[in-house]
Parts: structure tokens; sequence; C-alpha cells
């Protein structure tokens, strides 16, 4: 799905009162964490993941490493907190309503 800037904004405003659900520490990222990732993703469709303070990896760079490995959208970067959206084909929610955004 090809994410507008009016569909970025619709999705940050959706992900504004979620809460992390993944955490990356110092081990940085690896295929387990894009695993864990896709696994919370696939019925939720957005979903915040957290890079802890103890972890020296570069934020933007992990970000689309994980939007590569799980087929996923970066909505936005606000600090060290990162907003993934990956559309549910079986069983849309938000992407229901996102298509209604123009």
């Amino acid at each position: 799905m090809n994410l507008t800037s009016k569909r970025r904004e619709f999705l940050r405003k959706k992900a504004h009162k979620l809460d992390a659900i993944c955490r990356i520490g110092k081990d940085g990222y690896t295929d387990k964490v894009a695993d864990g990732i896709l696994d919370a993703i696939t019925p939720r469709e957005l979903i915040k993941v957290k890079i802890l303070q103890n972890s020296e990896v570069d934020k933007k760079e992990v970000a689309y490493q994980i939007a590569d490995a799980i087929n996923a959208e970066v909505v936005g970067i606000i600090g060290r907190t990162i907003i993934l959206f990956k559309e549910n084909e079986d069983k849309p929610t938000i992407s229901l309503e996102l298509k209604a955004v123009k």
C-alpha cells in the first residue's frame, strides 16, 4: 500500500496511544527480533518498536532493516521509537480506515 503524507499522519495519530510491543536492546537487530515483530504486527497492523538506551544501533538503519525483513512500512521515527505498519489482508482493521484517507 502506498503511504501518502496524509496516510502517514493518520497512522501516527493512531499509534500515539499505543505502547511499544517490542524492544531492541544491546544485542541490536537480529532475525529473532524480526520474527517477534512479524508475529506482533500481523494481527495488529500497526505497532511501535522501542530502541533501548543501552543499544548502540542507528535507529534509521534498524527501522528500514526491520521493514525490509517483514515487508512493512516505516510510518515514522520519533526519538528512539519506530512506528511500523503492515497491512493484514486476511483480517484488516486499520487498513480499512486507511483506504478511506486520500
